[in-house]
């Protein structure tokens, strides 16, 4: 029987991301909520956010918690002991589940890593590790602190630190073939990490590569047709060594899918603390979305001078609800349920628009499940307006 609609985020649980905006420099690709600090009072940052949590606890109470995910910036410049409070006040807080998945995002530097077993102690049980690539020059390129050397060593002290490790790289860089990357993925496997973030490079206009783009200052991107072999490569090599895509940039050994991520893309339930940190929570029998203010400094002193001042809350129409449901569970190799769909939207998909979707080899159809084929994830976008257009001007 299906959850009724006050209750659907149970399909994928309940999650918390804590935000830590501070980063040791600005990549020049990145277009995160991050900012550089000279100093950062780590005690005042423990303050403000336990206070958070122990609201926003009241207003969840009787959850079970099925992971926390420290993101970022680079939360691996947080303090041992400023990690440690956190989890000691979510403990404290709500029921963890048995399997529960606590992430760390890292930089792999030296500083980072000696810090890893403060993290294990205080209760991280799995790292996700910002290689982004294993070309000194690319590293450089790309604004990275560390080295390809480094990068190894971080993450020879992850996998024999913590339970589940993690690593992020990005192609379809400047000047990249694709007999390097090639090289580059295989090399990345050998590592034996059982997940893998891989994304490609996107430009975006508010950072130092769109700003070099708009005055014609970058060179050597890939072509669409080069990008989409780097894209199929990407597939096979990860399937070929047992780590195959479950959703658009990410690879696993079936069962250590990131359980946090997937609660974002099952639409689960979620708080975020930090600034800018979205969330998606039910209260009240409505969906509401929930924006923290970016700036840090703004955020710690409002939050601490009155717990939820530094957040914006809406409420999401059930179109609204159903929509971010398609958008990421069609990212999803298990794809959407379309009861689901018409269950939180209160109607269900135009049948012509997903008639034509199959037709044309972009979505695969199988009773209540439609899943994109590895054509139509090239073409995501365009599949959900597809879809979605004849509903937003219905609306």
């Amino acid at each position: 029987m299906e959850a009724p609609i006050y209750e659907d985020w149970r399909h994928a649980g309940f999650g918390l991301y804590i935000h830590w905006p501070f980063c040791q420099s600005k990549c020049p690709y990145c277009d995160f909520n991050s900012h550089v600090a000279a100093r950062i009072d780590q005690t005042r940052w423990l303050t403000a956010f336990t206070t958070e949590i122990d609201r926003i606890g009241t207003l969840t109470e009787g959850r079970i918690l099925n992971s926390v995910f420290f993101g970022g910036g680079t939360p691996s410049l947080m303090e041992a002991a400023t990690v440690q409070g956190i989890l000691d006040r979510i403990r404290a807080t709500w029921t963890l589940a048995n399997d529960i998945e606590i992430t760390l995002e890292a930089n792999p530097g030296s500083v980072e890593a000696a810090r890893f077993a403060g993290y294990a102690n205080a209760g991280v049980n799995r790292v996700s590790l910002g290689i982004q690539s294993l070309d000194a020059e690319d590293l450089r390129r790309l604004g990275r602190k560390h080295t390809v050397e480094e990068a190894a060593n971080a993450i020879a002290i992850s996998q024999s630190t913590f339970q589940r490790v993690s690593i992020d790289l990005i192609y379809a860089r400047q000047d990249q073939t694709l007999a390097a990357w090639r090289e580059e993925l295989l090399r990345a496997l050998d590592f034996g990490t059982s997940h893998l973030s891989l994304y490609q490079l996107t430009i975006e206009s508010d950072t130092v590569f769109g700003q070099m783009q708009a005055r014609n200052l970058l060179r050597g991107l890939p072509g669409e047709d080069l990008a989409a072999d780097m894209f199929d490569l990407t597939r096979e090599l990860t399937r070929n060594a047992g780590l195959p895509a479950y959703e658009v940039s990410n690879h696993a050994r079936p069962g250590d899918e990131s359980r946090h991520n997937l609660i974002y893309w099952r639409m689960g339930d979620y708080a975020g603390i930090g600034p800018g940190a979205h969330g998606r929570l039910t209260l009240d029998s409505a969906r509401v979305a929930t924006e923290a203010e970016r700036q840090p400094t703004p955020w710690l002193d409002r939050t601490l001078r009155r717990p939820g001042g530094a957040e914006r809350v809406d409420r999401l129409s059930a179109e609204e609800r159903a929509t971010e449901y398609l958008m990421f569970a069609l990212r999803l190799t298990e794809g959407a349920s379309l009861g689901r769909f018409a269950d939180l939207a209160g109607t269900p998909l135009d049948e012509n628009a997903l008639n034509e979707m199959v037709s044309l080899g972009f979505l695969q159809r199988d009773r209540d499940t439609v899943r994109t084929t590895e054509t139509g994830v090239l073409v995501l976008n365009g599949v959900l307006r597809a879809l979605l257009v004849d509903r937003r001007t219905a609306v």
